[in-house]
């Protein structure tokens, strides 16, 4: 790790002098909101000296931990957003979700934008929405609550969260697509724990499972030794 990143308030899984990948905390935005509050690119001057860039590589959700890809070059950049576009990605998730899914799942459904009256938005099948498929693989069970993971093989808005509500098993602590909506069911349980980009040389990723999903994660088989 660098002088420049070691100053940082988040671990760094990856770094070269063309990339970063590091490990987003929950509830921290990927950029500046209409609400305000710090986001991961206020730490971008930490991240490079450089008079353009960083830049961000993709997006994840502010509740959503783990792997986030930083590009330090335009041409990494470039290059990055081309993997993700074709697919050259692998995008792996654990979560924790109400009730028991099958032990694997293959959920593809096509995604579209909604938006209400009220301003609020939210993600919903649709024929003509965006292709999406998720491939879901059952790791643990305490019969109330499954730790699964989640390859993305496309990468919508809100995928994993509403193919998990589909098939009956919303994950913990959703307060859109879940109907676990009470002071108890604590923050979103969901991480994107492996990202490996297919470059001319592959970089990969692998992120530690948030403080907040621990104990589900234990009550569900995980171990350390053996995640």
């Amino acid at each position: 790790m660098t002088g420049l990143t070691s100053t940082l308030p988040f671990e760094t899984l990856y770094e070269s002098n063309q990339a970063l990948i590091i490990n987003k905390p929950a509830g921290l935005p990927v950029h500046p909101g209409p609400r305000g509050g710090p986001s991961v690119e206020d730490w971008f001057p930490l991240m490079s000296r450089r008079k353009d860039g960083p830049w961000l590589a993709h997006r994840l959700d502010a509740d959503t931990a783990g792997c986030l890809a930083i590009a330090l070059r335009k041409q990494t950049l470039l290059a990055m957003q081309s993997c993700f576009s074709q697919g050259l990605t692998r995008k792996i998730y654990w979560a924790i979700v109400q009730g028991v899914p099958p032990e694997t799942a293959e959920i593809d459904q096509p995604l579209k934008k909604i938006s209400s009256k009220s301003g609020g938005w939210r993600m919903c099948t649709a024929p003509d929405g965006q292709n999406a498929r998720t491939t879901l693989r059952r790791l643990g069970t305490d019969g109330i609550y499954s730790w699964v993971e989640l390859t993305l093989h496309t990468g919508r808005t809100h995928q994993a969260r509403i193919h998990c509500a589909l098939l009956g098993t919303p994950i913990k602590g959703d307060p859109i697509y879940s109907e676990e909506k009470n002071e108890t069911s604590g923050p979103l349980q969901l991480l994107s724990r492996e990202l490996t980009l297919q470059l001319p040389t592959p970089i990969t990723a692998v992120a530690p499972p948030p403080p907040h999903m621990e104990a589900a994660l234990r009550r569900c088989g995980y171990h350390p030794s053996n995640g």
